[in-house]
């Protein structure tokens, strides 16, 4: 029986052939944050306050699937601290070829 680093290993080995890339700066759920509010912010073009960030992870992480998997694959709406509407997509819907979830 493996232990369970070397089932990590061989897990990390096998995504790395199918071509996804390996972030080993992404080791705790603030770096994962980090990450996805920059690529949040650069596809929407629009720089976030920080409780406008956590409203809006407050809004998107939930534990229905499939409430999760149409929010992935729709235009959705948010209000910002000053009242007004953003209307803002997790991944780009229209040319889903150029999403990047890297940094």
């Amino acid at each position: 029986m493996s232990s369970e680093q070397q089932l990590e290993e061989w897990l990390i080995q096998k995504l790395l052939g199918l071509k996804y890339e390996y972030r080993p700066g992404i080791r705790n759920r603030a770096a994962l944050e980090a990450n996805f509010r920059e690529k949040f912010q650069e596809l929407n073009r629009v720089q976030l306050t920080g409780g406008e960030f956590q409203r809006l992870l407050d809004e998107i992480v939930m534990p229905d699937v499939f409430t999760s998997a149409h929010t992935l694959r729709t235009i959705n709406s948010f209000t910002r601290d000053d009242g007004t509407p953003l209307n803002y997509t997790l991944v780009n819907i229209k040319d889903w070829c150029k999403n990047t979830f890297t940094g």
